[in-house]
């Protein structure tokens, strides 16, 4: 045989070998025993609807092959779009649900209705919209590597927080980890993603910390697109790609279980109910994550025993109580250790299936949640096998009210005196507004009528517009505005500094057609041109805006809103 004859062999079996070398190992496929009340799914992931490539039953269909019981959709939008009715395809439950941007990074809203104006702006603009609407807001990849999807306003209200999110993972990873999974994920996908994966330490300091203040949930997000764009982009857009990762490898590195209080009807006429109870478990936090691409699937019962009573994840109980705290995995896995942590400190670990610690009682609100533990797994630090939420020790600390501060006493000066003096109209060119006093059932009211110019958004806006003296304001720090709209609406209110063109902070406020009296903390007010963090010097304003623009409300659509009073507020003299 001649030396070409067998060159070509010789290849393959040096390059079967390299790969061989290289692949990570196989997971161990596991045999959890049937529990009912256990559903296995995936939370966030897109469709062809926004920037994935697959429809909502390609998707169902490769959940399925990875033996999920549903998939949480996340397709960017702003929540206008009507949500598609929870319905089974290939057995599996499919729920729409919705990814929003923010200037603070992305907001995962689970169990919203269809919106009544476009939800954007500050994130604590937008969540407490998701709530007003029965939703539930979770901060999507808070610590990417990629500094413009980060979570940026950790003092919003969010409810939840993605400990993990797949899709940034790989994007601190070198180029040599990053050539080596695409050598490998031809023959063990899921084995690979989960190659990537690593412990996030901020993250789970920031969930911690978040712990002792108020119950917060945290999961494992997907954030699976099935593509990844061509010419070295690192994201997915609407341009050339290549379907990699696929969704079903994504489903089978990582599940999200939750815990229910019974089982699923798994039916057509059942899906919406089935939804309704999935939904209420991650809300309640009776969820964990499990990396099956390590090892799977898997089941943790955590929970804590008090009197004889059971206290599950996401439960609270009294300081004052003694418990036991006891997480059993099944099926066990030898060499895996579960570890106890208490404000995420390691307080106890365990090599047994079954974990039980004795715990006196606390002198104030702490949290204790489990993480177990493979030896070998992968990442700097390693990234656990299976994460728990906590169960909560104590009440929840004081959370300053939503609207600002409180004050027995306040020292007031009206800004609206009941007619138009000085009021006027400021509009982008295609845009439209009026303003006139109106008093049908009772005082007077300055009522601002406006409409947007249609198209593209372009920058169109309409704004009622009073001239201030910000040197005869400083000794005032809030904004007091009480109004009404036919309908909802998301108006911005804004101080502008006369330099250049005209610097601007905002805040935005929500009315509708029940008259609301709105605070606006002067010292939350965020700049619009200046850079960020830039504070406002109340002694230079010259003008107070109330702003509607393509931040909530569409192109082309008009609306009114209704003032009866807008006055300053500050400490009493």
């Amino acid at each position: 045989m001649t030396r070409a004859r067998w060159s070509g062999p010789a290849v393959a079996v040096a390059v079967v070998t390299i790969v061989w070398l290289q692949l990570p190992p196989a997971a161990e496929r596991l045999t959890p025993p049937p529990n009912p009340l256990i559903a296995r799914g995936a939370i966030h992931v897109h469709t062809v609807r926004s920037d994935g490539a697959g429809t909502p039953e390609r998707v169902a269909g490769a959940a399925h092959r990875a033996g999920l019981d549903f998939v949480v959709l996340t397709d960017h939008g702003d929540a206008t779009r009507p949500p598609d009715p929870p319905r089974y395809v290939d057995g599996v439950l499919l729920i729409d649900a919705v990814e929003i941007s923010t200037t603070d990074g992305h907001v995962i809203a689970l169990g919203l209705p269809q919106a009544p104006y476009r939800l954007a702006g500050d994130a604590r603009d937008v969540l407490e919209d998701v709530h007003r609407l029965g939703g539930f807001g979770i901060a999507a990849h808070p610590d990417s590597p990629k500094a413009e999807l980060q979570w940026r306003d950790w003092t919003s209200p969010v409810d939840g927080i993605e400990w993990l999110n797949v899709d940034s993972e790989w994007r601190d990873e070198s180029r040599i980890a990053l050539s080596r999974a695409l050598l490998t994920y031809w023959f063990r996908p899921g084995e690979t993603l989960a190659s990537l994966l690593d412990r996030s330490s901020r993250t789970f300091e920031r969930w911690d910390g978040l712990a002792v203040v108020r119950p917060i949930v945290a999961v494992a997000g997907l954030d699976a697109h099935a593509r990844i764009s061509f010419a070295g982009q690192t994201d997915v857009d609407e341009g050339r790609s290549i379907g990699l990762p696929s969704y079903e490898s994504s489903f089978r590195a990582l599940s999200q279980s939750v815990v229910l209080e019974g089982p699923l009807g798994r039916t057509a006429m059942s899906a919406s109910s089935d939804a309704s109870a999935v939904l209420k478990a991650i809300r309640a936090g009776a969820t964990f994550t499990v990396i099956d691409g390590l090892a799977g699937p898997a089941t943790l019962d955590f929970h804590a025993v008090v009197d004889g009573q059971t206290v599950r994840m996401g439960e609270s109980l009294k300081t004052d109580q003694p418990r036991q705290f006891v997480a059993t995995v099944k099926p066990s896995v030898p060499g895996a250790i579960t570890t106890l942590l208490r404000d995420g400190h390691e307080v106890a670990t365990a090599s047994s299936g079954e974990f039980r610690l004795a715990k006196g009682s606390d002198d104030r609100r702490v949290s204790y949640r489990v993480e177990v533990r493979l030896p070998g797994a992968p990442g700097t630090p390693p990234v656990p096998w299976i994460v728990s939420n906590p169960i909560y020790v104590g009440a929840r600390s004081d959370v300053l009210p939503e609207g600002g501060r409180r004050r027995s006493s306040v020292h007031e000066h009206p800004q609206f005196d009941g007619t138009l003096t000085a009021w006027s109209i400021e509009r982008a060119q295609t845009s439209e507004g009026r303003v006139e006093i109106a008093a049908p059932n009772g005082p007077p009211a300055l009522q601002f009528n406006w409409r947007l110019g249609g198209g593209p958004p372009s920058g169109q806006y309409a704004a009622l517009a009073v001239p201030i003296r910000g040197d005869s304001l400083p000794a005032f720090d809030e904004i007091a505005v009480t109004g009404s709209a036919p309908r909802p609406t998301r108006v911005s209110v804004q101080i502008r500094i006369p330099q250049g063109s005209g610097l601007r902070w905002r805040r935005s406020i929500y009315l509708d057609e029940t008259p609301r009296t709105a605070i606006v903390d002067i010292g939350d007010m965020r700049p619009i041109e200046a850079p960020p963090g830039t504070a406002l010097d109340l002694s230079k304003a010259d003008t107070l805006l109330f702003v509607v623009d393509t931040v909530n409300a569409a192109p082309g659509s008009v609306g009114e809103i209704s003032f009866t009073d807008i006055r300053w507020l500050g400490p009493s003299r």
